[in-house]
């Protein structure tokens, strides 16, 4: 019901945000519904976890993936507690944030392994596979919505990815999940 009144809100408000805001809506759905479940069914645990506030949810995830992904952190023995000190609020929430707007992009993908059926990588976000130099404008645009304006030239004269990117498997594991540098 509520989800109504705000959709009628927008109509009479705006009716370009109300076009917006389904777009978005039915890219989300269309992304997911081109994902094998296992991986759908990861990616939406982890979004779950993530639009809880509460980066201790992702524990879940883990268990649900079966493993630990990669976090880039030597050492590690308590994941939850190293992302929280990765973030730079000490909470969690920078790190939750940054979950939710990878996986609300399209993820590329890479083959991997000869496994006929569970032979591709889930790359989030879709920009780390792609030629930085040979971005279109909606895909700059995307760039900006993933990192500073500084950043993103720094990338740029590099020519590589240099943030972060979740790699889940095709069947479903949850491989990496760190900062590129």
């Amino acid at each position: 019901m509520i989800r109504k009144i705000i959709l009628l809100l927008l109509l009479v408000v705006t009716p370009t945000a109300l076009v917006h805001v389904l777009q978005a809506a039915a890219e989300e759905s269309a992304q997911t519904s081109q994902l094998p479940e296992h991986v759908a069914d990861l990616r939406d645990a982890i979004l779950a976890a993530a639009r809880s506030g509460n980066i201790d949810e992702l524990k879940a995830v883990f268990d649900m993936s079966g493993t630990t992904p990669d976090l880039g952190i030597p050492g590690v023995t308590d994941p939850v507690a190293a992302l929280k000190l990765e973030s730079a609020d000490g909470k969690g929430h920078e790190i939750l944030a940054t979950l939710i707007e990878l996986l609300s992009m399209p993820p590329a993908t890479q083959p991997f392994g000869s496994d006929i059926e569970n032979n591709l990588l889930y790359v989030w976000p879709y920009l780390a596979e792609r030629p930085l130099d040979k971005l279109t404008p909606s895909e700059e645009v995307d760039l900006y919505r993933l990192v500073s304006p500084a950043k993103a030239a720094e990338m740029h004269e590099k020519k590589r990815w240099m943030s972060w990117c979740l790699v889940i498997t095709a069947d479903g594991n949850w491989l990496m999940f760190k900062r590129i540098e």
